[in-house]
């Protein structure tokens, strides 16, 4: 593991700044976290503090006052608020179906692969056909299970905080790039306003990707058992999954605040991506933009028939 270093200022080699110099701009541990992932990726990948900084950093170093984001209808509703709060500043956005090509006039296209909680999967060929730049969100399938710059995506978004962390325990958002240059401009950015990830995070990641593929393909083989079990539950009235992840929603018939409040092995608790397995209710912070009875389900590492018994239970009480 490479060491952490939590300096936040090194000195200067006979009068002139080296590699690092104030961690504002970049720090060991961090450009050590970033070549993992960008090896990963297969681009140039800048971390910062949360997904959420991640996103604003890339909207606000790569957009003007005036241009326009064409969004994938039900994404991450965290993502739309973003873009809502930055319209004050001339941000401009739009939803569409990215099951079909995007809008004529975005100068960004804006994917989810898949969407959350929707599970859809977006048409990249038709995206990358389209003339505005594309990002692809693939916080939920990793580049274990899709590699969007070489599909022709020019960026890719993680919250790391969720799978490529994967154990609760570090809050990190990242942007990897296809262009030299747009990475150039980011990290400029990034430096000027702040928006940097610390060492801690950084170093936690770094210990996190030893074991990324394990982990996801572990939740993929449980996530695709349980979505089986559910569709086969007479309580529940439809399942969303895309086949591969540890991520599936699915809409029950009955109240999906008490299945929550039953849960006894699956924590009842928001996020996803982590070792242990987490479920709620969306409508709680979505509102009737999703259906008030789905449920999301983000599975761990738990035995598969553990997860199925508790599941089991709590929807006796739906």
């Amino acid at each position: 593991m490479q060491p952490l270093d939590r300096s936040t200022i090194w000195p200067y080699r006979d009068g002139e700044p080296g590699d690092f110099y104030y961690q504002r701009y970049a720090h060991p541990t961090g450009v050590e976290a970033e070549r993992a992932l960008g090896e990963l990726e297969g681009g140039e990948a800048l971390l910062f503090p949360s997904g959420s900084g991640a996103i604003t950093a890339l909207v606000l170093a790569e957009l003007a006052p005036g241009q326009t984001i064409a969004l994938a209808e039900g994404a991450y509703y965290g993502t739309g608020a973003l873009f809502r709060s930055l319209e004050r500043w001339g941000l401009r956005f739009v939803e569409f179906d990215q099951t079909a090509p995007p809008p004529a006039g975005a100068d960004l296209i804006w994917l989810e692969a898949p969407s959350n909680p929707f599970l859809t999967m977006p048409d990249l060929e038709a995206a990358t056909a389209h003339p505005g730049r594309v990002v692809v969100d693939s916080t939920a399938a990793t580049p274990v299970y899709l590699r969007p710059l070489e599909h022709g995506a020019d960026y890719v978004v993680h919250s790391a905080t969720k799978y490529l962390g994967g154990h609760h325990d570090l809050l990190l958002g990242a942007v990897v790039c296809a262009d030299e240059a747009a990475a150039g401009r980011l990290r400029e950015f990034r430096g000027r306003t702040g928006i940097v990830a610390t060492p801690d995070s950084a170093w936690l990641l770094l210990r996190s990707l030893k074991t990324l593929r394990p982990r996801v393909e572990r939740q993929t083989a449980t996530a695709a058992d349980l979505a089986e079990r559910l569709r086969r539950h007479p309580a529940v009235e439809r399942v969303r999954y895309p086949g591969f992840g540890g991520m599936l929603s699915f809409d029950i018939r009955g109240n999906a605040p008490r299945v929550e409040r039953s849960l006894k092995t699956i924590m009842n608790a928001t996020s996803l991506g982590g070792v242990d397995s987490v479920l709620e209710s969306r409508s709680r912070w979505e509102g009737d933009r999703v259906p008030e009875n789905l449920l999301r389900l983000s599975v761990g590492l738990e035995d598969v028939d553990e997860l199925w018994a508790d599941l089991e239970q709590a929807l006796s009480h739906a």
